[in-house]
């Protein structure tokens, strides 16, 4: 294999807007966006200005994503959570913070019985965030 996983999210017209929260929350550059109306694929007329692709990245933190022409599911996706290892209590705080404007709160941000600084939020668009800091020293 060649590198890390990437994870793909997944949306239902909320991609480019999700793309712009995480890019200001997380610090990440976007490596480009492409509509359905500017690709040379299959799709209904009106997924013309809906997200085909888009890649967004800060050094080895990497997310791609992408809004569906189906349906929405009525069920939501179980057992995945997206990971972060932050690198300060303040970057774990901000994250931690910023995931839960319009999200929900799973676990409060707090000290483990592992030695970390750990937290867990579902964001507003419905993806579960683990949030992770060593502790510092």
């Amino acid at each position: 294999m060649k590198g890390s996983i990437i994870p793909y999210l997944t949306f239902h017209g909320q991609a480019k807007e999700a793309a712009e929260f995480y890019t200001e929350l997380f610090g990440l550059v976007n490596l480009g966006v492409q509509r359905y109306g500017d690709a040379d694929f299959p799709s209904p007329p009106e997924a013309e200005d809906l997200v085909i692709h888009c890649h967004l990245q800060k050094g080895d933190f990497q997310l791609m994503l992408a809004d569906s022409t189906e349906v929405r599911p009525q069920e939501v996706q179980h057992g995945l959570s997206l990971t972060v290892q932050c690198e300060s209590d303040q970057e774990i705080q901000k994250l931690y913070d910023g995931l839960l404007q319009e999200g929900t709160l799973l676990m409060e941000l707090q000290q483990t019985f592992w030695g970390t600084k750990y937290g867990k939020v579902r964001d507003k668009y419905g993806f579960v965030w683990d949030l992770n800091c060593e502790k510092e020293g």
